[in-house]
């Protein structure tokens, strides 16, 4: 009874293949957040000297930059290739490379073998893996269920993937305390590869397909150019990529990089890294909720706002607040990212032409993702000369000046949310611009970071995880 009447409620529960997305959705993220907290403390413990007893933020930021360089150039290979075969094949390419890049990462620091030059190789192929994944999971949502069902599909995956990251994030800070960062990196790269036969589970009609196998599919440098058109037309969208080139290199640096440091010196070490992981991911999930009743009025203005708001987390931080405190204003800040996740999501898939929105996804997931390795490389180094906390200081003022900018465009600020052409609510119209029909909805993203975040994503994860704003 209790199935039946969750499949009345939502009817994309219902769809098969749709629940094999939402259980790699869930999967997936929980073995992430092993990651996320396994790779920052086995690189602290490594680099522990007398001259650095917590470990050196400055070779940490090096192994976190590893994780993030290859999108510059991944995404946009990875773009193509999603918008020209199944795109869960093309996940499953990317989970094998996280799965081996982070697994064997555990490896060498359980034998006690783990230096500089192979942690930065490994965090190069996990990088490669989570840059693939991008673009084909925002592809293969629009393909798996109907056009009527996009926000409640985006948001009900979502949900499934920070349920994922909340639980991952509160049994990662537990492991790596207990038994070490070594057994939380493998278990990652385990949980990992228990995701590649869920993906090969989905099956997509040829139909369903953008191309067809009879067509001579068109050079790859063409499609790029046809993505990177597509993309630079719409200015709501480069204008708040910009702003999130910021952003996230700001964040990356002040939270990402400098947090771990914090967190071992101040807070309690890798079980407070965690439960700060956690308490933003429940946030995420209490955001996922929100979404599937409320959309803004005007969802870019919304985003923008909502990037500006990150500077919470290295504020947070930089202040020294106690730790009950940093979890709420994770907490807050979880809530927030989610509503700006899914509306971002619909955004993107009602105005973007289905046949190009791998692409244009990528171009989206790249210029916002650019500045990450920057943001890592001269955090430590800067947080040497000047200290850790007027490091993250500037960091916030990047994120505040940086949205401030972006609200100068008159498009980011009056496009308004509408119905979309089937009726139900999540769509958006551009006042004055061209309207198209919510035929290729939404997609998935990593943070990075994502959040991972948002594999988070990139959907993942992370506040924000990747992607313009999301």
């Amino acid at each position: 009874m209790f199935p039946r009447a969750l499949t009345r409620r939502y009817p994309v529960l219902s769809n098969k293949n749709f629940r094999f997305l939402l259980a790699d959705r869930l999967l997936a993220p929980m073995s992430v957040a092993f990651s996320t907290v396994g790779v920052s403390f086995a690189v602290l413990d490594v680099t522990r000297s007398p001259a650095h007893p917590n470990g050196s933020a400055a070779d940490l930021a090096f192994v976190l930059a590893a994780q993030t360089a290859p999108s510059l150039v991944v995404l946009l290979i990875g773009g193509v290739i999603a918008d020209r075969v199944a795109p869960q094949f093309v996940i499953v390419a990317a989970y094998i490379m996280i799965a081996a890049g982070e697994g064997t990462f555990g490896v060498v620091v359980l034998t006690g073998h783990a230096r500089m030059a192979n942690m930065i190789a490994l965090e190069l192929l996990t990088g490669s893996g989570m840059a693939l994944f991008y673009p084909a999971s925002t592809a293969l949502l629009p393909r798996l269920v109907p056009a009527g069902e996009l926000t409640e599909a985006s948001a009900i995956s979502r949900l499934g993937m920070n349920a994922g990251t909340m639980a991952g994030a509160a049994l990662a800070g537990a492991c790596v305390a207990a038994f070490g960062p070594g057994w939380a990196l493998t278990a990652c790269g385990v949980g990992m590869l228990g995701t590649v036969p869920l993906n090969l589970a989905i099956r997509l009609a040829a139909s369903e397909r953008i191309a067809s196998a009879s067509e001579p599919a068109p050079s790859a440098l063409r499609e790029l150019r046809e993505g990177w058109a597509e993309f630079r037309s719409h200015t709501w969208l480069w204008v708040t990529v910009l702003q999130f080139t910021v952003v996230l290199a700001a964040w990356y640096g002040g939270f990402q990089v400098l947090g771990p440091v914090v967190a071992k010196a101040h807070l309690g070490g890798a079980q407070a890294w965690g439960l700060i992981s956690a308490a933003e991911a429940v946030g995420l999930i209490a955001g996922g909720f929100a979404a599937l009743r409320w959309t803004p009025r005007r969802p870019v203005r919304f985003v923008v706002l909502i990037g500006g708001a990150i500077a919470v987390a290295p504020l947070s931080l930089a202040m020294l607040l106690p730790l009950p405190v940093i979890l709420l204003t994770s907490f807050g800040l979880g809530v927030g990212s989610e509503l700006m996740m899914v509306v971002w999501t619909v955004t993107m898939a009602t105005k973007i032409a289905p046949d190009k929105l791998a692409r244009v996804s990528a171009y989206d997931a790249l210029g916002s993702m650019m500045g990450m390795p920057a943001g890592a490389i001269v955090a430590g180094p800067i947080a040497a000369i000047v200290g850790v906390s007027a490091t993250q200081y500037g960091a916030v003022g990047c994120i505040v000046v940086a949205s401030a900018l972006a609200l100068i465009a008159r498009d980011v600020r009056t496009t308004r949310s509408a119905a979309g052409p089937s009726g139900g609510q999540g769509g958006v119209a551009d006042e004055g611009g061209p309207k198209l029909a919510v035929g290729a909805a939404g997609g998935e993203q990593l943070l990075v970071r994502a959040d991972l975040g948002d594999l988070a994503g990139v959907e993942d994860h992370d506040p924000v995880g990747a992607g313009g704003g999301a």
